[in-house]
């Protein structure tokens, strides 16, 4: 099936509207019978004898309703309540039939299997109760085909819909090794595999497609705030994601693409990644995950909707500090509501979707919590001491895991998966395939907060630089950027990196020779080493300058333009870097920049570099913004629509550049311009 709005076993079955004509409502339900007829047993992997039982009974509707059609016999408008109810249970009977064959569903059909068969029990008799009180009498039929409406009406009535003994005996032993999970115990190997064997998971592939699709179901509960499921699900998902690991040995394709930039954190992020705990992501008065952080004049910030209900109730205080409120303006905190965005991209959740943002994404069954753990251990145990083969599938696997959940990478750090990880990264120099799924397993156990420690105290700065400079495929070169914004995320390592003296150079090499989100990985790393005022010095003399300078000039892709004015910003606050800067005839890049830039952040970071080289440089870059008559009109449109910060640059530098114009008529010409005090890119 394509993929789907509703949730399992729910079916989204709608009654027949009031105007509708008989012949109308019969074609419907000849249709709706054919549907369910045409289903093949065979394909049921459980609920088998149900499915089968249920196509038979509705197999002999069928034959009375195309006795009706085929003799153009009248239909009382009496009978037109019988025949809704009629079409009613058949749609839920369509959507049970297509839950039992839909591809993936196979283990949570198992697990179902008790209620599974109560709602076949349910549905056929909802049908019998249909024919019951059909008025068969005033329809011209032959006996023959009344007494098959009657047969179907016993019957449905009289059948067994039960589980399967096989299925009973399958599910059962299923939930005895839930169990043994759930109580930290390892089940035996050969009960799982019987399980496996019973539904025909063959492959990875297929065991793959089991946990896409409940991870799927995890997701549709929560968007339908129906979380009653969600343990089972979670459980089930954490004994696949056991038996991809450890049953299966051997995958069809272990060189997948990370299929989006490796990061896609701002730059603005970087200085603020070691200072905000994802608890700040959480509006103060709902306490749920921030969808449109504002700041109000205290300094606080809430999400929108929670604030402005609370202004509407007529309090005109502060919620969280209890100050008088000097206005109601409502800021909007675009440097929050990007570090939220990128939390949810590191981590799966969809802002879209309310319930499943402010769940706790560590919070998973205890079934799943242990099945994830000792899957971590075997395929630690695999980098360690396992043959070649296995080494490649153990980092496939973590490169797999480590990318669905908080939790799962914490298991991982827990048991020491990075240093064995490294040491194949180390060895997999020629190795395409291993290279690729080494460096992106690490980069998914960089974002844990004890990553990057882990990756620097066992030695893997220079590893991670290795493949950045001579990495196999530009692809993993580009992943080895992205750790490197990481690493440099925690303020201890800036220096241990800066100083490394090939990192800040090969990093600017990516920015000048990579893809487009190999450049963007590089230059929001250099941006994470600038929070180190040592690094400005290296990143200059490693020519990082002509580069970023060379993307403003020839790339059309905003975000990295805005992320390379943000490295130029935070250059140009250093008299060195604002000098390199002005020698790369930039002015008429960022004047322009300033003047055409879509982003907010892109012109503010435009003035913040043009009011840096102001200060650093001297009068001589005054005097170019001076003639230049569309620099005025740009700064004054930060003002009025910038953020606050920006806003406050914008005044700065018209400040400046107005006092230009008046020393210049007074005839004072070359004075230098005032000194902005503690000038920062944010």
């Amino acid at each position: 099936m394509t993929p789907r709005d509703r949730r399992i076993l729910s079916f989204p079955a709608v009654h027949p509207c009031d105007g509708i004509s008989p012949p109308t409502l019969l074609a419907s339900l000849i249709t709706l019978s054919q549907t369910v007829c045409n289903f093949q047993p065979r394909f049921f992997l459980t609920q088998r004898h149900n499915a089968r039982e249920t196509i038979r009974q509705i197999g002999i509707l069928l034959i009375l309703l195309q006795e009706i059609r085929d003799r153009a016999l009248s239909i009382p408008n009496s009978t037109l309540l019988c025949l809704a109810e009629l079409h009613f249970a058949l749609q839920k009977i369509h959507f049970l039939m297509q839950d039992c064959t839909l591809e993936g569903a196979r283990l949570l059909m198992l697990a179902k299997s008790q209620h599974v068969a109560s709602q076949f029990r349910a549905l056929i008799r909802a049908v019998a109760t249909s024919l019951d009180v059909l008025p068969l009498h005033q329809f011209d039929v032959c006996a023959e085909v009344r007494e098959l409406a009657e047969l179907v009406t016993r019957q449905a009535r009289k059948a067994k819909f039960e589980v399967d003994p096989s299925d009973a005996r399958a599910c059962k032993t299923l939930h005895t090794a839930l169990r043994l999970f759930a109580r930290g115990t390892e089940p035996d190997n050969s009960s799982i595999q019987g399980i496996i064997d019973y539904l025909e998971i063959r492959t990875w592939t297929d065991c793959s497609k089991e946990i896409n699709f409940l991870e799927e179901e995890i997701s549709l509960a929560c968007r339908d705030r129906d979380e009653r499921e969600v343990p089972l699900i979670s459980s089930l998902v954490g004994f696949l994601s056991y038996c991809r690991g450890v049953i299966f040995e051997t995958m069809e394709d272990t060189n997948q693409s990370e299929g989006r930039c490796s990061t896609e954190m701002t730059p603005l992020s970087v200085s603020l990644l070691t200072s905000v705990n994802p608890e700040d992501f959480r509006c103060p008065i709902s306490l749920e995950l921030m969808t449109d952080p504002v700041t109000v004049s205290t300094g606080q910030t809430y999400d929108r909707a929670s604030i402005q209900k609370w202004l509407k109730a007529g309090n005109t205080t502060c919620p969280k500090t209890g100050e008088k409120l000097t206005n109601t303006e409502l800021v909007p905190n675009t440097t929050l509501k990007r570090l939220i965005q990128q939390f949810c991209a590191d981590n799966g959740i969809s802002l879209n979707n309310p319930c499943n943002s402010n769940r706790n994404i560590g919070a998973v069954s205890p079934a799943a919590a242990h099945a994830v753990q000792f899957l971590a251990w075997f395929l630690t145990r695999s980098l360690a001491f396992g043959t070649q083969e296995q080494k490649r599938k153990a980092a496939y696997e973590i490169r797999v895991l480590a990318r669905t959940s908080i939790f799962n990478r914490a298991c991982l750090i827990e048991v020491g998966t990075v240093s064995p990880l490294l040491e194949l990264l180390a060895s997999a120099s020629n190795d395409k395939s291993t290279q690729e799924n080494a460096i992106s397993a690490l980069l998914k156990l960089s974002k844990h907060p004890n990553g990057p420690k882990d990756i620097i105290s066992s030695g893997g700065l220079t590893v991670i630089l290795s493949v950045l400079k001579n990495g196999v495929s530009i692809e993993a070169r580009q992943v080895a950027a992205a750790i490197m914004f990481y690493l440099s995320s925690v303020k201890e390592h800036r220096k241990i990196i800066g100083e490394n003296p090939e990192v800040i150079p090969a990093l600017v090499k990516l920015v000048k020779e990579g893809t487009t989100c190999g450049r963007k990985n590089a230059v929001v790393a250099l941006f994470g080493l600038l929070l180190l005022p040592k690094n400005h010095q290296r990143v200059v003399a490693a020519g990082a300058v002509p580069a970023l300078l060379d993307i403003l000039a020839s790339s059309d892709k905003e975000e990295l333009v805005t992320e390379s004015l943000a490295v130029l910003a935070a250059l140009a606050e250093n008299v060195d870097g604002a000098r390199a800067i002005l020698k790369g005839s930039a002015l008429v890049l960022i004047t322009g920049t300033l003047r055409s830039a879509t982003s907010r952040a892109g012109k503010e970071h435009s003035a913040s570099i043009l009011l840096s080289l102001c200060v650093n440089v001297g009068a001589e870059v005054v005097a170019v913004l001076a003639k230049d008559p569309s620099v005025m009109p740009a700064l004054y449109s930060l003002v009025t629509g910038g953020s606050c910060h920006g806003a406050k640059k914008a005044r700065f530098l018209i400040k400046v550049i107005q006092d230009f114009h008046e020393t210049r008529t007074s005839g004072l010409k070359g004075s230098s311009p005032p000194q902005e005090p503690a000038l920062h890119v944010w």
